[in-house]
């Protein structure tokens, strides 16, 4: 025959065998269920629960195979009307099927099959119930949770399936694993996941307690440096001794009182300090507070330094110091003088640009100390995040003001001088422009209302004197640009080089190292020529230098020309060679953020198939030059180049060349392939052409003529447009160099090709 029985469907909640459960119903379902196994069951149903407890009405499919048969042992009929019951766990039963009961359709029946334990032996089952009995002794002891009465209940059990139900019942577990015992049927496999699982708790309940008791450890220092700090306080102030906070307050408040400051700045410090004075002092906050108004209250708002009145004597110092630049010094005279006269001029924005060691930097110290002044040095090359020049937010961790900010307060003084190094190397991305922000800077239409991100306040800026350098003009932000009074430093001449050593690098060099030699004009010139190839001076210094720290060594105080190899090593090699008077061949005169170039351009005309080669990195502009040259030659002397490859080579390829400058002297070189002519070496040329052959004005002529005077070039061919210049050109260039001043390429034809 067959065993069924009426099933209740518990939800959330498992029983075991040997385990009394207390519920409640309310609907008829459960009270059919009820009365039907009084009166037909012995009291006893099938308890199950549905593997997934998410699930809200169960299936047959979602029930598990294993239940637990219980025993109703009361029950209490309720006043609200729901019956409270007590079960009882039994046993554990095989479900074989789920099926519909005959009397009701709403109530489920289970056919079941008792399970027989396997066989195991005594030896095993006792081991493992004494394991089993010590690791809950074990956990009982770690755990405040749980009560000692189930080490009575447990020892009393008389079997290891009885045992391991009763453990299962008592501990904490969650649904999932209170359903994995349930349906476990095996008291081997039950003891031996009981003791896994008791392990791991004890283990969990060991990490809990010592996290718990570090927590508590701080928990009592804290509380404990309170306690103290609470108790020097009142020491203290028994004593008639203040606390560092009130002492802080005080000397901020002392200092404000000495400060001339607008009443918004005024109140924003009284505000800071009041702040300060309420906070605790073991707060975060205070020590960003006291930094904040550390700022504040340090800022030159009303600092300046006198100006000096005598303008001659401000060019007189400067020349002292730096050998030529004089429109530098003229520009700073004039400031000085007119500002005697009207102290409310707006303050220049002077841009010094040329290539490195011809003194920008110097110069800009140097102003600084003959105005009195502080001075302050800011390099922006490669910037290219606004907020090193305006600060970042006081919300922002480890906030700061920018680099405007911050040299106000190193200098003390708000008419200092500040140089702005390298403003062509700024750069542009999602960072910011910095360009911009340094336009608002540097404006003084902008700058009196100046406000750091970090600071908040307005800080008037049009006291400063913003000196800015660069190598390149063309690299220069047009923002900036149009800003600034462009005052070009350029290269030197021999002779300059050589008047700077005698009189400026050589006094210097002798009271740094309290040892003066005897060195000839000559001698000078030859390490200029052989040793050195830059447009300033800052490789003559360190080669002087070390020609005297040699002569120290040595004990000798007259120089040689046959010392200069051994102090010094073999002469340099010319690096870029110059044109050899070969045809196809023409000196370019060239100038970069270097200074002035001079270098020549090869041509060759070939059999082929009406292709061009241009090497020697070569920029897009150059080569539109090259392209116009090309046409000019075609249109004007009747060639085809259709079956003819035209190669074009610039020396130093590893330099980048670029411009409309070489136009000239690449029409030049091709004109003397198709002439058969060659072009005298000692002759060079500048100049941008057209397609008509017409000459154009070119740039940086100066810096070109320099050159070609320091290379030993006599003759050179520059556009009409660019005459004027040469007024600003030193005496001794006019003098030795036959500058030809042409229109048109015709004019030059005539007199080298004719």
């Amino acid at each position: 025959m067959k065993n069924t029985i009426p099933v209740i469907l518990l939800k959330e909640l498992i029983i075991l065998p040997n385990q009394e459960i207390k519920i409640e119903l309310n609907n008829k379902i459960s009270k059919l269920i009820i009365k039907k196994s009084t009166l037909e069951y012995d009291s006893k149903v099938l308890v199950v629960a549905p593997l997934d407890k998410k699930e809200e009405e169960p299936s047959v499919d979602d029930l598990p195979n294993v239940g637990i048969i219980a025993k109703i042992k009361s029950k209490i009929q309720l006043p609200s009307g729901n019956v409270r019951l007590t079960l009882r766990g039994l046993v554990r039963v095989v479900v074989t099927k789920y099926f519909v009961s005959n009397w009701n359709e709403d109530v489920l029946n289970a056919e079941y099959q008792k399970i027989e334990l396997p066989k195991f032996a005594p030896e095993e089952e006792k081991a493992l119930t004494r394991k089993l009995i010590a690791t809950l002794k074990e956990y009982i002891d770690s755990s405040n949770n749980i009560s000692n009465s189930i080490l009575t209940t447990v020892t009393k059990a008389k079997s290891l399936d009885h045992i391991t139900d009763i453990i299962a019942s008592f501990l904490n577990f969650n649904y999932e694993k209170k359903c994995e015992y349930m349906q476990n049927y095996n008291p081997l496999n039950r003891a031996k996941n009981l003791l896994n699982d008791l392990k791991e708790e004890i283990a969990i309940i060991k990490l809990e307690d010592e996290l718990d008791e570090r927590v508590s450890e701080v928990i009592e220092a804290n509380q404990k440096e309170f306690i103290l700090k609470e108790k020097i306080k009142v020491i203290k102030e028994e004593l008639g001794e203040r606390s560092t906070q009130e002492q802080e307050t005080e000397e901020f408040i002392n200092k404000l009182n000495t400060l001339k400051l607008t009443s918004s700045i005024q109140k924003k410090l009284e505000n800071e300090i009041e702040k300060f004075s309420l906070i605790n002092e073991s707060s975060p906050e205070m020590g960003v507070i006291r930094t904040y108004i550390d700022w504040l209250i340090n800022l030159p708002w009303n600092n300046k330094t006198k100006d000096p009145i005598n303008p001659d004597e401000i060019i007189e110092k400067l020349n002292q110091t730096h050998y030529g630049l004089t429109e530098i010094k003229e520009r700073i005279s004039e400031y000085i003088a007119v500002k005697a006269k009207n102290n409310n001029i707006k303050t220049p924005i002077i841009c010094l640009i040329g290539p490195p060691g011809v003194g920008k930097t110097s110069i800009a110290m140097a102003i600084a100390e003959v105005l009195n002044r502080k001075f302050y040095k800011i390099s922006v090359g490669g910037l290219n995040d606004s907020t090193e020049l305006i600060g970042s937010r006081r919300t922002y961790l480890g906030a700061n003001p920018g680099k405007i900010i911050q040299g106000l307060k190193s200098c003390g003084s708000k008419n200092l001088v500040m140089l702005i190094d390298e403003v062509d190397k700024m750069t542009k991305n999602y960072h910011g422009d910095p360009a911009s922000t340094l336009l608002e800077i540097i404006d003084p239409i902008q700058n009196k209302m100046f406000r750091d991100n970090y600071i908040e306040e307005p800080f008037d800026l049009s006291d400063i004197l913003f000196i800015l350098t660069a190598n390149n003009i063309n690299d220069i932000p047009e923002v900036l640009l149009d800003r600034v009074e462009v005052i070009n430093l350029n290269s030197y001449t021999i002779f300059d080089k050589k008047d700077i050593a005698k009189y400026y690098l050589l006094p210097k060099i002798y009271k740094e190292y309290n040892y003066e030699i005897t060195i000839s004009d000559e001698l000078i010139k030859t390490i200029i020529n052989n040793y050195t190839k830059e447009a300033g001076v800052r490789e003559l210094e360190r080669k002087l230098e070390k020609v005297v720290r040699k002569m120290v060594i040595a004990s000798r105080k007259k120089l040689t020309s046959k010392d200069l190899p051994i102090l010094l090593g073999n002469p340099m090699e010319e690096n870029i060679p110059l044109a050899t008077g070969k045809i196809g061949e023409a000196n370019i005169l060239g100038v970069n953020s270097y200074g002035g170039f001079c270098s020549k351009v090869e041509a060759k005309i070939v059999e082929g198939t009406g292709k061009y080669y241009f090497t020697g990195s070569v920029g897009d502009i150059l080569k539109e030059s090259i392209y116009v040259a090309l046409s000019y030659i075609k249109t004007n002397y009747k060639i085809t180049l259709d079956k003819k490859d035209v190669y074009i080579h610039f020396l130093d390829a590893a330099t980048k060349k670029d411009g409309p400058s070489g136009g000239l002297a690449i029409l030049v070189a091709l004109t003397s392939i198709v002439k058969k002519k060659k072009v005298p070496k000692n002759m060079a040329f500048t100049g941008e052409i057209t397609l008509n052959g017409e000459i154009l004005a070119i740039g940086g002529l100066k810096e070109k003529l320099i050159t070609a005077y320091n290379n030993d070039v006599n003759i050179v061919y520059i556009p009409r447009a660019n005459k004027k210049e040469l007024e600003d050109l030193p005496n001794i260039i006019k003098e030795k160099l036959d500058i030809r001043c042409i229109n048109e390429f015709k004019e030059l034809y005539t007199k080298v090709f004719k």
